[in-house]
């Protein structure tokens, strides 16, 4: 080993190829660089033995489901109860059980690059999974919490098996015909209902990507329809599109409009 360039080294050690006694004879190796790949690695080992207890632990409401007996366990989480426009989303999910993904976490703790890649790794694993969407004219009918709740049950009531055991971010849903657990913070301390947020979440800020097309001077396409800045003083110069939550503080306040469409 002492004759490997660093270069080599460092491929060697990204790629796997060395075994403990390998990197046993690299710290005898006294060139700087060699000692710092060593340090590098350290810090890449670390984290993933980090990731893999995360996901460990992430997997206990999974694992108290199965030796409980259910077979298909569905992770439910829904996205968009803050903004002051566009619809609340939903999705429920199916995974197999011995799906696999290090890194999986609440949706608002990763990157978009990381939510778009897990997003697709989560559907096309997946036993089952549906999103459901409930527009700004049914939250302004019968509230946001109400809101978030048919879209629960509709994307349960669309998947295909039907779950056994539901797993479920916070909210209580009545009515289902299988047996549930409500977890405060559920979408960092279940796998299922991690995977749910982030099928909502990406589904959800591509449709408001699309309507930041339509009418581009609230921002859409980057504050998903919460009320920073930029949205509040459109909203002031421009008034309220028709998906706009008018049953929300401030947007009551400013008529409607309807000259804004690209």
């Amino acid at each position: 080993m002492k004759s490997a360039s660093i270069a080599n080294i460092k491929s060697q050690l990204n790629n796997g190829e060395l075994n403990n006694k390998d990197i046993e004879e690299l710290y005898k190796d006294s060139r700087k660089g060699v000692q710092a790949l060593l340090k590098r690695y350290e810090k890449q080992q670390e984290k993933q033995v980090a990731l893999e207890q995360a996901f460990i632990k992430m997997s206990t409401y999974e694992n108290e489901a199965y030796r409980n007996g259910n077979h298909y366990i569905a992770g439910v989480d829904e996205v968009g109860r803050g903004p002051l426009a566009g619809p609340v989303v939903a999705a429920a999910v199916i995974l197999p059980k011995d799906f696999y993904l290090l890194g999986i976490n609440d949706s608002k703790k990763l990157s978009e690059e990381q939510r778009n890649t897990y997003s697709t790794y989560i559907k096309q694993h997946a036993i089952a999974y549906q999103i459901s969407f409930v527009d700004n004219t049914i939250i302004d009918e019968i509230n946001i919490y109400e809101a978030s709740k048919q879209a629960m049950k509709q994307a349960i009531s669309g998947l295909e098996p039907y779950p056994d055991h539901a797993l479920i971010d916070a909210v209580p849903l009545e009515g289902l015909n299988c047996t549930y657990e409500a977890i405060i913070k559920g979408d960092a301390a279940s796998v299922h209902i991690a995977a749910a947020s982030i099928l909502a979440k990406v589904a959800r800020d591509n449709w408001m990507k699309e309507l930041h097309e339509e009418y581009p001077v609230y921002g859409f396409n980057s504050n998903m329809g919460y009320g920073t800045k930029e949205h509040l003083q459109a909203l002031e110069n421009y008034g309220v599109t028709p998906y706009h939550r008018y049953s929300f503080a401030p947007v009551h306040k400013y008529p409607f409009t309807s000259s804004l469409k690209k």
